[in-house]
């Protein structure tokens, strides 16, 4: 379909229409959607497989493993807790408010909210940020990567079979089309892809003073610290598998790593081993490695390794007619090359070296730049580990571990500076689409004249004694 502005106008106006009847605000209603937009799911899984097959050249069990089974996992948390989270909270006003002691904070939606969703993960990053807006009583447009086609195409289908477009719709296309959408007056923006875009969505909302949710990836890249006490192999093993998943394509993702010089020959033979062994020696004719989305991708990647080409000690080679680049392993760079002072967001792993008793300066480094969207360390040192994770700023992150942890319940998913704003997942999700409303209820008796002239004179010093007591 192409989209004209008129289109999305009327497209917007109608959900608008639809919010305001109030249907929305019933959790009853909230929760009959969800279990409608988790039955749909369950009953597209194959459909969803083999858009995400397509676009990425997921295996099945990848995408369900980071597509698809975690919507159905963020859905059935949101049910879980929605009716205590949506409750009206009851508070004693204090006796500066006497004789009105009662105070209500209501959760209300913001009301037309549109989604825009990146390509990586076309089904979680659409439908999970959904079920949030959902779970918070909006109503939502989401517009699709013109990326990912076979899935937007998938999410069009399911969302049109499932919701009337007065709640729910898809908007396919490209720019123009997000355009379209973000010229519209909305009243919550919910944007996840990169920080340059982000920019412009901010601009764009800024001139109806929209309130945005960004989940960005960094413009700077994400971190990760092997010291010399870690375990190496089991930091090889889990850092291999986090750069061949969704072939580096993912916003949390190491973007380079930082190997204490003492042991960085006995780690990087331990992830050149774990990368053989978890994929195969010629990565790029493995059917289970994910593809690049797009040939510019895979011609950024040919390009930054042919830069790079006599520091390359893994990988390297590609197919592009299949779009697959095999995990390449670039050593040694130096923190300030421009190599990592972007996010590459594909399978190119640059390692910068340190003296571990200088750990410092690559924490200074790292301090100097861009807040990331993740960090993470491998150490022996649990008291350093802790330390470093509790001082520097990045949105989330693991010691001694990779990626896991946006799948813990109860906790956010969110990024700070240009890595995002905003939180989602579970209550923190059903926060970021509802905006709190304080409702004070008065008396009309036993009022006191503390807050009414005069304010001098004898009348004025009891009135300044009870505030002093009032105020304990």
């Amino acid at each position: 379909m192409a989209y004209t502005q008129e289109i999305v106008h009327a497209l917007v106006e109608k959900q608008r229409a639809f919010f305001r009847t109030g249907a929305t605000l019933d959790v009853g209603f909230r929760i009959e959607q969800l279990k409608k937009l988790k039955q749909a799911v369950l009953d597209n899984r194959a459909m969803l497989e083999e858009a995400l097959c397509a676009d990425l050249g997921k295996s099945g069990l990848e995408a369900y493993l980071c597509d698809i089974g975690p919507v159905i996992v963020e859905v059935d948390e949101i049910l879980k807790g929605i009716k205590k989270w949506a409750r009206p909270e009851r508070h004693f006003s204090g006796l500066m408010c006497f004789p009105s002691t009662n105070t209500t904070v209501y959760k209300l939606p913001y009301g037309v909210s549109p989604i825009i969703s990146p390509f990586n993960f076309p089904v979680l990053l659409t439908l999970g940020v959904l079920a949030a807006s959902i779970s918070g009583g909006n109503t939502a447009v989401l517009k699709t990567s013109s990326k990912s086609k076979e899935s937007t195409k998938a999410l069009k289908k399911l969302i049109a079979d499932t919701f009337p477009e007065e709640y729910v719709t898809v908007v396919d296309g490209g720019h123009d089309a997000a355009d379209m959408c973000l010229d519209e007056r909305f009243d919550k923006i919910f944007y996840t892809g990169s920080p340059a875009v982000a920019k412009h969505v901010l601009e764009k909302a800024s001139h109806n003073l929209t309130s945005v949710a960004l989940e960005l990836g960094g413009e700077t890249g994400n971190w990760c610290i092997v010291r010399k006490d870690a375990d190496l192999r089991d930091a090889a093993r889990k850092i291999a598998f986090f750069k061949l998943c969704n072939a580096g394509q993912i916003c949390i993702n190491i973007n380079q790593i930082a190997v204490a010089e003492e042991v960085a020959e006995e780690f990087l033979k331990e992830l050149k081993s774990e990368f053989i062994r978890q994929i195969g020696e010629k990565t790029e004719e493995n059917p289970e490695y994910p593809k690049l989305i797009t040939p510019a991708v895979y011609d950024k990647c040919e390009r930054l390794t042919a830069q790079y080409r006599d520091r390359v000690v893994f990988g390297g080679t590609g197919n592009r007619e299949a779009l697959r680049f095999a995990p390449t392993v670039i050593w040694p760079v130096d923190p300030d090359e421009d190599i990592v002072r972007h996010e590459l967001f594909c399978p190119l792993l640059p390692v910068v070296p340190f003296k571990d008793a200088e750990v410092g300066a690559i924490l200074e480094v790292i301090e100097s730049r861009e807040h990331p969207l993740s960090m993470y360390v491998f150490t022996s040192d649990k008291q350093w580990a802790r330390r470093v994770m509790s001082t520097l700023q990045f949105g989330g992150g693991c010691i001694n571990e990779v990626c896991i942890h946006m799948m813990v319940k109860g906790v956010p998913f969110n990024g700070t500076g240009h890595s995002g704003m905003g939180a989602y997942h579970g209550e923190w999700g059903f926060r970021e689409f509802t905006h709190p409303q304080t409702v004070l209820t008065g008396r009309t008796r036993f009022n006191l004249p503390l807050r009414e002239h005069p304010y001098s004179g004898k009348a004025g010093e009891k009135k300044m004694k009870l505030l002093k007591l009032f105020e304990r």
